[in-house]
């Protein structure tokens, strides 16, 4: 406010010198003395009131690695799959813990080809009923976290954007050897892609990462373009352990 003042003082300035110096040259030629505040008094060419240039936002970009600009758009998405029993090996009484499940949502994740990732782009609320998505997020912290970390980067609506993670999650089939795992295994990654191409014919390698920590299995990431096809994984790492130990549910 004290800045719009500002400059409309600074306007109304210039106004009256140069309608004092209008009243002054009445001596002169009509014709010179209307030139003089024409040559002299021209307005802003652009006033407060403009809208910023179209992409822009009013927020500064977050400095983090990898993080790009808030509205930035993105390239595809990153479908990530946690491994249930590694989560719960440190968080027990998570609410999604208790069913001992294999693979669970963690999020669906727009991310660009350069290795950066668009994050909290917007206010934009939540889905009105979350309880609709407790299929995959019976936890509702984690689905609010979801959705203004990510979802408001997707360009969607909430509920459009939780159907579309709904959708993506359930296309992937679980291959049998960790679905119905009793005991510990160890695997290569490779070895793991390979299970899950071999259950999901149309999702080839190369839209396959693997993320594992301290040499254990945490998550399965599948790249997607923004219609859900798979779609090569730019710029992901995957997991370079020669060998991950998977515990089970």
């Amino acid at each position: 406010m004290a800045l719009r003042l500002s400059r409309l003082v600074g306007e109304r300035l210039v106004f009256f010198r140069c309608y004092s110096a209008f009243m002054k040259q009445r001596i002169i030629l009509i014709f010179v003395a209307l030139l003089l505040p024409l040559a002299g008094c021209k307005t802003p060419s652009q006033s407060p009131s403009e809208p910023a240039p179209s992409g822009t936002t009013g927020t500064t970009a977050k400095a983090g690695r990898g993080i790009a600009a808030a509205g930035s758009g993105f390239d595809f998405y990153l479908l990530n799959l946690s491994w249930s029993p590694e989560f719960c090996y440190t968080h027990p009484a998570a609410v999604e813990c208790a069913a001992h499940a294999t693979f669970v949502l963690h999020g669906l994740w727009p991310q660009n080809a350069n290795g950066s990732y668009p994050e909290n782009c917007s206010n934009a609320p939540g889905p009105a009923d979350p309880a609709q998505y407790n299929d995959i997020y019976p936890d509702p912290g984690l689905l609010e976290h979801e959705w203004q970390t990510h979802g408001t980067c997707s360009g969607l609506g909430a509920d459009a954007f939780f159907h579309a993670a709904r959708s993506a999650f359930q296309g992937v089939i679980i291959p049998p050897t960790l679905k119905t795992l009793t005991s510990q295994i160890s695997l290569p990654p490779d070895q793991i892609i390979e299970l899950f191409t071999a259950s999901n014919p149309a999702i080839p390698r190369s839209s396959l990462a693997i993320s594992c920590g301290h040499n254990f299995l945490t998550a399965v990431e599948v790249c997607l373009d923004k219609s859900l096809h798979p779609t090569p994984c730019i710029a992901i790492r995957s997991c370079r352990a020669n060998t991950v130990r998977i515990p089970p549910p």
